[in-house]
C-alpha cells in the first residue's frame, strides 16, 4: 500500500477513534490523527506493512504524550493579573503634564532652565554643570534647587 488515500481510509476512523480516546477532544483527535498520516506518510518506506496499524497508533499515542508535555509546562493566565502598562487615560495624563512643565520651563531664564535641565534630564553632577555654565559649584546647586522650588510651585497651583 503505498497510496497515501488508500492508507488514510484504511486506517484513519481507527487513528481518530484511538486519539479520541486518549484526549477526550473531538479537535485535539483530528489535530492527532492528522499529524499521524503527515509523520506515516514520510516514513512509509521504512515500516513493514504487516504493522502498519500499530505502527501508526503509536505515533498517535506519541503525538498526544508530547502533547501532555508540553500542556503541563503552559501556564494558564487568569484575567486577574491586569496589564502593568498604563492605560490611554494615563498616557494623556503624563503628557499634558509634561507639556505643562516644559511650557513653565520655557518661562524661566536660560540659566536657570539649562542647570536645571543637566542635572534631571542628564544628571551630571553639580561641578559638571558649574563648568557648563561657567557658574561656580555652589551657584549651580542653587540654580538647581530654586527651578525645583518654582516648578513644585507651579504644579501645586495647577
Amino acid at each position: 500500500m503505498h497510496n497515501f488515500s488508500e492508507l488514510y481510509d484504511q486506517y484513519a476512523s481507527d487513528i481518530y477513534r484511538f486519539a479520541l480516546w486518549l484526549s477526550s477532544n473531538p479537535m485535539d483527535a483530528e489535530d492527532i490523527t492528522a499529524e499521524t498520516f503527515a509523520r506515516a506518510w514520510v516514513r512509509i518506506g521504512s515500516i513493514r506493512m504487516e504493522t502498519l496499524k500499530g505502527y501508526l497508533l503509536k505515533i498517535a499515542r506519541n503525538i498526544f504524550l508530547t502533547r501532555q508535555r508540553k500542556r503541563g509546562r503552559d501556564m494558564t493566565l487568569e484575567d486577574g493579573f491586569p496589564d502593568p502598562s498604563p492605560g490611554p487615560e494615563a498616557m494623556t495624563e503624563v503628557r499634558i503634564t509634561l507639556a505643562n512643565v516644559n511650557a513653565f520651563l520655557q518661562t524661566l531664564p536660560e540659566c536657570d532652565r539649562t542647570a536645571f535641565l543637566l542635572r534631571v534630564q542628564y544628571d551630571l553632577p553639580y561641578g559638571e554643570i558649574a563648568r557648563v555654565l561657567e557658574v561656580s559649584e555652589v551657584a549651580a546647586r542653587v540654580k538647581v534647587h530654586r527651578t525645583r522650588k518654582k516648578l513644585l510651585f507651579q504644579m501645586i497651583k495647577e
